[in-house]
């Protein structure tokens, strides 16, 4: 596994390692043992490594670089270094564990973390996809451990700060937020510049106006690399009217990250590059004759605040909720937010975005002009959707699906790759069909077991799951809370109420198991517990009911 950033250490002032900071004293941070795991030390882990280890809680640091492990045993004595994840897994006086390796690398470890019920921080972004974000929220939930993601800018004094002023309305009414966060430096291949600068900007961005974007856009540059931007530019839209853009790029003559929110009374510059790094510029806008406006500009001032290290008051903050068993302030809720807006973006980036401009050149999804897509939803790579369609609200639908005339998908539901849904289907919010499934015309799904329409229901909705590859016939009814497994096959005019096994070939109302069905769809013929598909050739073992494929 790879779970580092090579870095130099020339990078760490071997005086600020040592030094004997004020808040060392915190009894928090004074009183805590060493309990603390950290995988991936090198780029950002680093930094990350050298808090752990003032505030006296570091245990275990891992990463795969030997020679940058050798170093690190010199400059942080008494920590223990390893190249294997399991170490820390293992290890019962651990209690959390920071992740900091590459993004790529963040769901898989972080759920093997959860799974070891070890409280763990995840650097952003939280995963790659939403799916898996959500997945690791529930695991959290389930098993009782605090998720923490970091956004820095949320620990950002200055931040804070200006949250502050734009609460107390002395700004006036906001109007429009833009930020830049440029720089020439590390350059990626595993990841864009959207996927490592912005996650930063979208977070405080969030923070400050109190709401998701109804609308997220971006467009950029891979100058380097194919298929790697270099440069983007993000356009966020509010409901409330609100405005927003981002700018990153790692291609920049010099660093540079500011944030600018326009308010109607007065407007706010939080530089970070600056020693006093926020400021107010009073400016405003008069009206002459009503109807030509004119800037009245006014000095800026600066605005003191606490001065404190923002990674220094995030591991602070990480270590309360461990202690107090409280929800951090940037939870996984609040990371699947900015991953939300990030994936809109992404899919822009690569033509995925939900307008109607069906031009071969610009889209690489067909929606018919009948059909309705809202914001929010994804819509996969040489998908097509035919006439009359409906696709609401964060739906997301997988690559090279068909969706067949007068289907309605939503809201909140996920198709995988390589499905067929027919003419005249409805699938409703608690369903999931996952790749290649085949859903006949006029299917019908529920998501309440017991309907009134005088009495509202919606939080008791049933999950309802279609595992890969199985089929359903047309006009068959499929009872909400029930899971049908791979490659099943369900008779036309079915109604299916209990849980359908793997390959089981069910009919009838109710539906009953009647045989065994090969991936290829064809029903399997047995002698002595053994079957050989006479199609495909697929051989098959039958054994306590349950049917396994010879490999």
């Amino acid at each position: 596994m790879q779970c580092y950033k090579k870095c130099s250490l020339k990078k760490i002032p071997k005086n600020k390692i040592y030094q004997d900071q004020t808040n060392k004293a915190d009894n928090m941070t004074k009183n805590s043992k060493k309990n603390i795991g950290i995988i991936g030390c090198g780029y950002w882990g680093k930094n990350i490594l050298r808090n752990l280890y003032e505030m006296g809680v570091l245990h275990t640091a891992c990463d795969s670089n030997v020679d940058l492990l050798s170093e690190y045993k010199k400059v942080f004595p008494g920590a223990i270094f390893t190249t294997r994840l399991n170490d820390l897994l293992q290890t019962k006086d651990i209690k959390a564990i920071v992740i900091s390796s590459p993004a790529i690398t963040h769901y898989e470890i972080a759920k093997k973390v959860l799974l070891s019920d070890k409280d763990v921080f995840i650097e952003k972004p939280i995963a790659l996809n939403t799916n898996h974000a959500q997945e690791l929220i529930e695991l959290a939930k389930n098993r009782k451990r605090i998720l923490m993601v970091g956004h820095i800018l949320h620990y950002h004094p200055a931040v804070m700060k200006l949250k502050e002023f734009i609460k107390k309305g002395e700004l006036g009414k906001i109007q429009y937020i833009y930020s830049n966060r440029l720089n020439i430096g590390k350059l990626r291949t595993e990841e864009n510049i959207l996927w490592s600068f912005a996650p930063h900007d979208i977070s405080a961005i969030l923070l400050l106006v109190g709401e998701e974007p109804c609308q997220a856009k971006a467009f950029g540059e891979a100058i380097l690399s194919k298929d790697i931007f270099d440069v983007t530019i993000t356009t966020l839209e509010f409901a409330s009217g609100i405005k927003g853009h981002i700018f990153v790029s790692w291609l920049h003559p010099y660093k540079e990250q500011k944030l600018i929110v326009v308010g109607s009374k007065a407007m706010a510059v939080f530089d970070d590059m600056t020693k006093e790094k926020l400021f107010i510029y009073p400016h405003k806008i008069e009206w002459q004759d009503g109807k030509i406006p004119m800037a009245q500009k006014a000095e800026h001032f600066p605005v003191k605040f606490e001065e404190k290290e923002p990674l220094r008051a995030e591991m602070e903050h990480f270590l309360e909720c461990i202690s107090a068993r409280k929800i951090p302030r940037t939870d996984g809720k609040e990371a699947l937010r900015v991953l939300r807006v990030l994936q809109d973006c992404q899919q822009s980036l690569e033509g995925f975005s939900s307008n109607k401009d069906n031009n071969p050149s610009r889209c690489k999804y067909f929606i018919h002009e009948t059909s309705r897509v809202d914001e929010g939803a994804k819509i996969g790579k040489d998908t097509k959707i035919w006439h009359f369609c409906h696709i609401l609200k964060n739906t997301s639908i997988g690559e090279k699906c068909i969706i067949g005339q007068n289907v309605m998908i939503g809201p909140d539901v996920n198709i995988g790759n390589n499905c067929k849904i027919q003419n005249n289907v409805s699938v409703y919010k608690g369903v999931t069909l996952e790749n290649e499934v085949f859903v006949g015309p006029s299917a019908v799904f529920t998501n309440v077991y017991n309907p009134r329409a005088f009495i509202e229901r919606k939080n008791e909705f049933r999950q309802t799951t279609v595992k890969q590859g199985a089929s359903i016939g047309a006009n068959a009814t499929i009872v909400c809370g029930v899971e049908i497994g791979k490659y099943a096959f369900i008779g036309a005019g079915a109604v299916v109420k209990n849980d359908v096994p793997d390959h089981a070939l069910v009919v009838g109302v109710p539906a009953k198991q009647i045989g065994w069905v090969c991936k290829c769809g064809l029903k399997l013929i047995f002698k002595d517990n053994n079957a050989k598909c006479s199609s495909c050739g697929n051989v098959y073992t039958l054994k306590n009911n349950k049917l396994t494929e010879e490999k």
